[in-house]
């Protein structure tokens, strides 16, 4: 059967002559006629009415309508899926129209659906790297990697991750970004590979000392992957490694207190969050598929797992009150609690206030002041742990004091971890 028996042709002449035509086109009118077209001429229409319903869904408009942009881009989804596999662009264009598709099923809290479109995504990349439309065998693989992350799935999150890392090394073995290394290095450790992730970083440590040395990076970012790998050292009982990574940072640091960034850098903030988060990740609830959490290590959060966590924020604070009551009667008992939620909310705080502005020292400073203060207060009553989280909260406040770029500062706390760790 042809299409056009199905189809109004006074409606077919009507699209074709608004298109043709020498005013301009609303949006909706543009789509309008792609519609009709797409049955006639799939081959050039379907493309177009799927790239048309994609912006459209992104209109500033439908902001704040939920519905509306779940519609457009639940249509958009169906024409891409429709584009012949003959269209060089297929692959592209279906994962481009599903990527804000699964989105708005997650920020919907639909993750059932939501998580078989990412594994869709995944499937028309190998298929289109197959038919030689994408350069890379993982192309949409990333979004999956991600969401098995929040859902527990560490080991199978590891396994995407270090295919995407091998297939950029292949690709351009120089060039694996921060973003890419370290996600593969989260997940191997959250799924107990701990000699695995220990030997990622440090290839991605290697790699920024490289571009350091080629100036292409910040030594506050080496400093902060240097801290990050210590502590990994620490947990891993290799106390040289650690006390080595600690001393080249705190050169680096002493060489910014000195001469300030080898250049002018942007907003450098989210390399500094991203390895906070991942330091307090053992501290945070286990995800699992009924208990989500953030991909701690990857920047593509689902909706809502962003949003609880950050709603998570007024309760934490409560707590911390709680307990800062407690602590005043019996601080040996409840400092260690006080502590360990206080840094929580530390961490919370910092990723929240980075995702708003790059103004951090003045409405975070209190913060990290304090979670000093209280580790302070145990190390006084000698207690046994004291040491180890005074040396982390002085390290916290020194890379969050790096990252307000008070190189000075940054330098004296961690010139005292370095004092009370090696």
């Amino acid at each position: 059967m042809n299409h056009s028996e199905n189809v109004d042709q006074d409606a077919v002449l009507r699209a074709r002559t608004m298109l043709l035509g020498s005013g301009g086109l609303s949006v909706e009118q543009e789509i309008d006629a792609y519609r009709v077209l797409a049955e006639v001429s799939p081959l050039t229409y379907m493309p177009k009415l799927s790239k048309a319903l994609v912006s459209f869904g992104y209109a500033p408009e439908f902001r704040d309508r939920p519905d509306i942009q779940l519609a457009l881009h639940t249509e958009a989804a169906a024409a891409a899926r429709r584009i012949g596999a003959q269209e060089p662009k297929r692959t592209e264009l279906l994962i481009d129209a599903l990527t804000p598709y699964q989105r708005l099923l997650y920020t919907a809290g639909r993750r059932t659906e939501g998580f078989a479109i990412c594994e869709e995504m995944a499937e028309a990349g190998r298929q289109g790297f197959e038919r030689g439309q994408v350069p890379s065998p993982v192309y949409g693989h990333g979004r999956l990697a991600a969401v098995l992350a929040e859902d527990g799935r560490h080991r199978e999150a590891a396994e995407i991750c270090g295919r995407i890392v091998r297939a950029a090394r292949s690709e351009e073995p120089s060039d694996v970004s921060f973003w890419t290394a370290v996600e593969w290095a989260a997940e191997l450790d959250a799924a107990g590979l701990h000699d695995a992730a220990l030997d990622a970083f440090a290839d991605m440590v290697d790699a920024c000392r490289r571009k350091l040395d080629a100036g292409s990076t910040s030594p506050a970012i080496l400093t902060w992957e240097l801290v990050r790998h210590s502590q990994m050292l620490d947990a891993a009982g290799r106390r040289a490694g650690a006390g080595a990574a600690r001393k080249e940072a705190l050169g680096l640091l002493a060489e910014l207190g000195e001469t300030g960034e080898r250049k002018s850098w942007s907003n450098i903030l989210s390399w500094w969050t991203m390895l906070l988060g991942l330091s307090g990740r053992a501290e945070e609830p286990a995800a699992s598929a009924r208990t989500p959490a953030p991909p701690f290590g990857s920047t593509l959060w689902s909706g809502d797992t962003r949003q609880a966590y950050f709603e998570g924020l007024p309760a934490l604070e409560e707590e911390t009150a709680r307990l800062t009551e407690a602590a005043a009667t019996d601080p040996r008992r409840h400092l260690p609690g006080l502590i360990a939620t206080h840094r929580r909310m530390t961490i919370r705080s910092a990723l929240h206030r980075e995702n708003r502005t790059h103004r951090i020292l003045k409405p975070l400073r209190p913060v990290f002041d304090e979670g000093v203060a209280l580790a302070r207060r145990l190390d006084g009553l000698g207690v046994q742990e004291g040491r180890a989280l005074l040396a982390r909260a002085l390290t916290d406040r020194s890379m969050f004091l790096l990252a307000a770029k008070q190189y000075g500062e940054a330098h004296d706390d961690f010139l005292v971890v370095t004092t009370l760790l090696d």
